[in-house]
């Protein structure tokens, strides 16, 4: 779910790890944008100025008005309707002016934001193709996400806000303290004086409100996933009859965070009401002082007026002030992630030899890894493979077997040994050229929502519409295809829920045919599906096989008979070599396992 943004009365506050380096990121990376920043807050001082200079002169008008009136009573001109007219003409040219201004600084600090997230996200997409497979086996799914996600649009509304909202903030301050001083020092120091005290009463109330919301955030996600619990699991908590256990657990996270909402919102909705009191309180102070001044002929009535706006003016921006401040710890802790995602070591591969014309002669030699330093998975292993072979590689879960084929794509690094093809070794090969050249098929199985032939051409993206359709018969899903409404054609849904797996599948290994690789990754491809759709599979592989050198990871030891090679694995090391006859007769590791899988 979104993370929470800042502020009074909108959630909990996240803080950065490193402040300051963050914000000095920031900086830096917001340099290409830095002559349209400049020029954003230089419009918003200019048209706070400008605002801040109409009170002033309304105050102006008052008192010309106010003269006349008097004059009037006197006998005098009365009112100077011209003088009056030129003064709110002036006034109303201001106001206009402050509005455009503040209307051209808003669309350029859209456009700023807009440029600047569009160019975050294009480095995270390209970052993400650079990152080693490691990175990902110690992050979550959803951790990365919200970079992408959630930590992106944190920065670009709170960049978009704070900006301009803190520069014209404090442009307001310091304006109208100034344009208070120039009426009367005794008011404006009244004024003042109930400055830190709405600010005492509003960093009370979030100090207060924050237990609270943190609270609120957590029984939310608590009540989600028990809604998600009961939607993705419905047939199971039916099977078990467990409607009464979800249904007390979901009660129970509910109140609580009914009892956190209410408590939250209702000392984050102090805020408003505090600072309307305090604001109210400091208009009866300027208004008595203001009223005995008058009296006593040391201001006049329009200055008295003008004071008052510019006392409502002054309370804004101190809360605008603290909501800022919530905003940036958010934003900065949301760009702290975003770099941190950035600055992840890339992959490191200086090969440049080219994989054409390889034959697909693999040898292992003496490979040791461990995705830990402290944890060996491969201890020693050493094989060699002779192109078009097909090699079996079967053992117990956790033997290492797809470990092996992830070494061979160069996923990972070897910690000891080497690997070859055709006797070079794969580091030296160009890394896009080696995977491409691999051809892989994994047990599971990856659609993304598109037509089937833009999923099928996904292996070979310059292939012609027939050679996808070749391709297609010759996995034995061509007729499969050709009943679906649209055919190849046909949209895909997101969660590829309009297909079964085992048709899944056999798409997977045409677009396996249609990469034309020399080396092929078989991995568990048959493990998901009926003993009918095995069977078409096992013939679309056999015949995908024809020709390349093939490596086969099966459980379903049924499957491998035919391999030329059966490497038998266990904790880490080849147990045994051979063909399947050959491995039986030996009566070893290898005749257990596949005797185990056909006793009564």
């Amino acid at each position: 779910m979104p993370r929470p943004k800042g502020g009074p009365g909108m959630g909990p506050v996240e803080k950065a790890k490193d402040f300051k380096g963050t914000i000095k990121k920031l900086l830096a990376s917001l340099g290409k944008l830095k002559t349209a920043i400049i020029v954003v807050i230089v419009l918003a001082i200019a048209s706070t100025v400008f605002a801040i200079i109409g009170p002033k002169i309304l105050g102006t008008a008052t008192n010309e008005i106010f003269a006349g009136f008097t004059s009037k009573l006197g006998g005098g001109s009365g009112i100077d309707f011209g003088k009056v007219h030129s003064i709110l003409t002036t006034l109303l040219i201001l106001y206009v002016i402050s509005s455009v201004l503040s209307y051209v600084q808003g669309y350029i600090m859209s456009i700023v934001t807009q440029k600047y997230t569009y160019r975050l996200r294009k480095e995270l997409s390209n970052k993400i193709h650079k990152l080693p497979f490691g990175y990902f086996d110690h992050k979550q799914n959803g951790e990365v996400l919200s970079v992408f996600t959630n930590d992106v649009d944190t920065l670009q509304m709170s960049l978009n806000q704070v900006i301009t909202q803190l520069i014209t903030s404090i442009t307001i301050i310091i304006g109208v303290l100034v344009m208070m001083l120039t009426i009367n020092i005794p008011l404006t120091i009244v004024s003042i004086v109930l400055i830190p005290l709405s600010v005492i009463f509003m960093a009370l109330v979030m100090k207060k409100s924050q237990k609270h919301f943190k609270d609120n955030q957590k029984y939310l996600a608590a009540v989600n996933g028990n809604v998600e619990e009961m939607y993705s699991g419905h047939n199971v908590v039916k099977a078990f009859n467990a409607e009464g256990k979800m249904l007390h657990e979901f009660n129970k996270n509910n109140k609580k965070l009914y009892t956190a909402g209410w408590k939250s919102q209702f000392l984050g909705g102090l805020i408003h009401p505090i600072m309307i009191f305090i604001s109210n309180l400091n208009y009866v102070f300027v208004s008595i002082l203001g009223g005995y001044l008058a009296m006593k002929g040391k201001i006049k009535v329009g200055d008295i007026t003008s004071f008052i706006a510019y006392t409502k003016n002054l309370n804004q921006p101190i809360t605008s002030i603290g909501q800022v401040a919530s905003q940036i710890q958010s934003m900065i802790a949301a760009a702290e992630r975003i770099f941190t995602f950035l600055d992840a070591p890339e992959e490191e591969y200086k090969g440049t030899k080219s994989f054409d014309g390889v034959e697909g002669n693999v040898s292992f030699n003496n490979i040791r890894f461990g995705y830990n330093s402290d944890r060996i998975i491969i201890k020693d292993f050493s094989a060699k493979v002779k192109a078009g072979q097909k090699i079996a590689i079967v053992g117990p879960t956790g033997a290492g077997k797809t470990t092996i084929v992830k070494l061979l794509m160069n996923f990972y690094h070897l910690n000891n040994g080497s690997i070859t093809i055709d006797g070079v070794d794969i580091n030296d090969y160009d890394i896009h050229e080696l995977r491409k050249g691999i051809g892989m098929v994994l047990q599971d199985t990856w659609l993304y929502s598109g037509t089937i032939m833009d999923n099928l051409r996904y292996g070979n993206l310059d292939a012609t519409d027939e050679e996808v359709i070749e391709a297609a018969k010759i996995a034995n899903v061509h007729h499969f295809i050709k009943t679906l409404p649209d055919g190849y054609n046909m949209v895909i849904d997101e969660e590829v829920n309009n297909i079964s797996q085992g048709q899944k599948q056999l798409l997977t290994i045409a677009r396996a045919i249609l990469s034309k690789s020399k080396i092929l990754i078989l991995d568990e491809a048959t493990s998901n599906v009926d003993t009918r759709t095995e069977e078409l599979i096992q013939s679309a592989m056999d015949k995908l096989m024809i020709g390349k050198t093939s490596f086969i990871i099966a459980h379903r030891l049924s499957t491998i008979k035919n391999a030329d090679l059966i490497l038998v694995m266990d904790d880490g090391d080849i147990v045994e070599i051979g063909n399947h006859q050959e491995l039986l007769n030996k009566n070893g590791f290898y005749a257990n396992l596949y005797n185990s899988q056909f006793q009564k």
